[in-house]
C-alpha cells in the first residue's frame, strides 16, 4: 500500500514523488493551489487544484491530461 500526500504548489514536492513526475510537476507552471499525490495500481498520481492532472502511464511516461480529462462527464453535477 502507498500512502498519498498534498503539498502547496509554492513548496517543492516531497521525497514521495517519483524523480519523473517531480520534474513534470515543476514544469507545470502552476501557480496558487495544491498538489495531491494519489497511486493507483501501483501508478502515481498527481493533480493540482486547477485541474492539471499528471501521472506515470504503464511506460514509465509522463502523461498531462489536464482538465478536460472529465469535463463532458462532470456536466450532470451542474444540473
Amino acid at each position: 500500500m502507498q500512502i498519498g500526500t498534498r503539498w502547496a504548489d509554492s513548496a517543492p514536492p516531497p521525497p514521495s514523488v517519483p524523480a519523473a513526475l517531480a520534474e513534470a510537476i515543476r514544469a507545470a507552471n502552476v501557480r496558487g493551489g495544491s498538489w495531491t499525490l494519489t497511486w493507483l495500481e501501483g501508478r502515481p498520481i498527481a493533480d493540482h487544484s486547477d485541474g492539471t492532472h499528471l501521472e506515470i502511464d504503464a511506460t514509465g511516461a509522463v502523461t498531462d491530461s489536464g482538465s478536460e480529462l472529465c469535463d463532458e462527464d462532470d456536466d450532470w453535477l451542474t444540473g
